[in-house]
C-alpha cells in the first residue's frame, strides 16, 4: 500500500534524506556533567540544541546496540534512567551489517581505539553517520585515521551545520 497522498510521499522523501547522527554516550551525558565548567556548559548547550533539531526532524539521531550497552553500565540510576529514555525517544535503530561492523570494530581496535570507541565509529561509519563526541583524543585520533565520516565535538557540528 503506498503513500496516500504526494504530501506524503515527498514528506517520506525528505525523511529519507535527513542526515544522520551518532552521539557518543560522553555526549548524551554531558549534562550530567559539572555544568561549572564553559566548555561543559557549551557542549551541553549544543548537544541540546542538536537534539531539539532532531526533534524537528532536521536530523534522525542513530542508537546502536553499543549505546544501550555502555548506558547500562552508567552507575548513577537517574542518569542512566535518562539517557535510556532520551534514546528510546529520540534514537532510531538502523540496519547495518554486523559482521562488517565487528570486522571494522576489530581494525579500529588494532589502532588502539577503546573496544566501545571502536564499535561506536563502526557503527556510524557504516550507517553514514556523523559522528559526535566530547572527547577529544578520540575526535584526534579519527582525524589520524582512516575514518570515513565527519568526526567532531557538537559545537563544532553546530557550526559547520549553522544551527542556531
Amino acid at each position: 500500500m503506498g503513500p496516500k497522498s504526494k504530501s506524503e510521499q515527498i514528506s517520506r522523501d525528505m525523511k529519507n534524506k535527513v542526515k544522520l547522527i551518532y552521539f557518543d554516550v560522553c555526549v548524551l551525558s554531558r549534562p550530567f556533567d559539572d555544568q561549572t565548567f564553559l566548555r561543559v556548559r557549551l557542549e551541553t548547550e549544543a548537544a541540546n540544541l542538536i537534539l531539539l533539531k532532531v526533534r524537528g526532524e532536521k536530523y534522525r539521531l542513530v542508537a546502536s546496540p553499543i549505546h544501550w550497552e555502555e548506558i547500562k553500565d552508567i552507575s548513577d540510576i537517574f542518569e542512566r534512567t535518562e539517557l535510556q529514555e532520551r534514546l528510546k525517544t529520540l534514537g532510531e535503530s538502523v540496519n547495518v551489517d554486523y559482521a562488517v561492523a565487528r570486522k571494522r570494530t576489530e581494525e579500529l581496535y588494532d589502532l588502539n581505539f577503546g573496544v566501545a570507541d571502536a564499535a561506536h565509529i563502526a557503527f556510524a561509519e557504516q550507517c553514514g553517520a556523523e559522528f559526535i563526541s566530547c572527547d577529544d583524543s578520540l575526535i584526534k585520533k579519527c582525524s589520524r585515521y582512516n575514518i570515513k565520516i565527519w568526526c567532531g565535538n557538537p559545537v563544532a557540528f553546530c557550526e559547520k551545520e549553522g544551527l542556531k
